[in-house]
């Protein structure tokens, strides 16, 4: 009999995610769930041992064996586009936006998001360490174990450097895994808002010791009108190709300028956001495999009335991923679960579509396809327990937290507190 250090048992739905081919799963082949019924997971050293029916793993036995309850499991949910690291928060424009005040007003008045660089600057590491690990902890009790972390509040070389130091430092008192994005191209601070290629400039100086010392996998850029165009952008993201950086676009978040055809001529691993994409720029990212990481919070939360086209790119053969965005401007909110819902509701996505977005697909957006978003034997028992009965009730009931248990690694990181005590009046029927 093989011996294994945790048995997870009575699964009434397991999601594997695991379709049997690599890469992201692309266009109607997202409408495929892998399910298995009645299922067990077994898990030795933090890995997936064995996967299966609940009676293909009757030879196993185990340390500890975990009930599910006749519930659903599946892998931890992937994060693959979050502004993780800034100081402050941005609650006081709230009343100024549901007046009406237009966002570049907002600006002129000292909000939006160079209120956010200024409060980032003035914030000590040590303070922007303990607020960055509280949203983890939030984001790990919703059953995210991997995520992408952006930079960006910084615009300087100071700041953007201590964020992607805070990122480094934050990876060591965490058991999430966390890949580091470079946006120090986020918009154009004050200093420099009439010469926006020196500000380029100096961000692409940035670049070298960033790669020296490891802070940072991914460089991003903000392409967008007011912000840096196609030609900035283009040209910014080769000289990141150039300093071995892979890259990324937020893209045609609000005008079709050509970030999305931008993003699959200079080889994008993702365009992000993509609200605005042309039916060109859709085709361009099916045809040259770029991922379009879609987050529909950021649309629900500014209340805009327009949502990226998610059924028209997975028709045309992309890619889907969806992120909450999380940041403290546009869509403040760590639950990814709540994104499903919207995914359902404002971007037409079915159930499977969307489960296939926050595991599988958000991993190859963030280069860790071959590690997170699946289980799998060989692979890491990153794995969370649902109190549902089956995978479509998640997106179905939403702005909760369904997550009963999280499991990084094999190591249980989270289970939801017990409401205790006689907290509601007994009801006696047919009295």
């Amino acid at each position: 009999m093989a011996q294994a250090d945790l048995l997870f048992y009575n699964i009434g739905q397991l999601l594997t995610m695991d379709n049997g081919s690599d890469g992201p799963v692309k266009g109607n082949d997202m409408q495929k769930l892998p399910v298995i019924e009645n299922a067990a997971v077994a898990v030795k050293d933090g890995k997936v041992l064995k996967v299966g029916k609940q009676e293909e793993l009757a030879d196993i036995d185990a340390d500890e064996k975990i009930d599910c309850g006749g519930k659903l499991v599946s892998p931890g949910l992937v994060e693959p586009h979050t502004h993780l690291v800034f100081g402050g928060s941005r609650e006081h424009e709230m009343a100024l936006k549901q007046q009406g005040v237009p966002y570049l007003e907002i600006l002129e008045k000292g909000g939006g998001i160079l209120s956010t660089v200024r409060a980032t600057r003035e914030t000590p590491f040590k303070d922007l360490v303990e607020k960055a690990m509280f949203h983890l902890d939030r984001m790990m009790s919703y059953g995210i174990t991997t995520m992408e972390a952006k930079s960006g509040y910084g615009l300087d070389y100071d700041t953007e450097m201590k964020q992607m130091q805070v990122v480094k430092h934050v990876k060591n008192l965490t058991s999430m895994d966390i890949v580091s994005t470079f946006l120090g191209a986020h918009a154009i601070p004050e200093e420099l808002k009439d010469n926006p290629e020196r500000f380029l400039d100096e961000m692409i100086d940035m670049l070298p010791e960033i790669k020296e010392k490891e802070l940072a996998e991914f460089v991003d850029i903000f392409c967008e009108t007011g912000v840096f165009s196609v030609e900035q952008s283009r040209a910014y993201l080769e000289k990141a190709k150039e300093a071995g950086f892979q890259v990324k676009i937020h893209a045609d978040e609000i005008d079709p300028l050509g970030g999305a055809e931008l993003a699959a001529d200079v080889g994008a691993i993702t365009g992000d956001h993509l609200v605005g994409a042309s039916d060109k720029g859709i085709r361009r990212l099916a045809e040259e495999g770029v991922i379009a990481v879609l987050l529909p919070g950021t649309s629900f939360y500014l209340c805009k009335g327009k949502h990226a086209r998610a059924r028209k790119m997975i028709e045309s053969g992309v890619a889907v991923a969806l992120s909450t965005d999380f940041n403290p401007g546009s869509s403040v909110t760590e639950n990814l679960q709540m994104i499903m819902s919207l995914a359902a509701l404002n971007l037409k996505m079915t159930p499977e579509e969307i489960w296939n977005a926050v595991t599988v697909n958000s991993a190859y957006a963030i280069n860790r396809g071959d590690s997170a978003g699946k289980i799998a034997a060989g692979r890491k028992a990153d794995i969370v327990i649902w109190d549902a009965p089956n995978y479509l009730y998640i997106p179905y009931h939403y702005g909760v937290n369904h997550v009963q248990k999280v499991f990084k690694a094999g190591e249980k990181v989270y289970e939801r507190a017990e409401i205790k005590g006689k907290h509601h009046t007994s009801i006696s029927i047919g009295e």
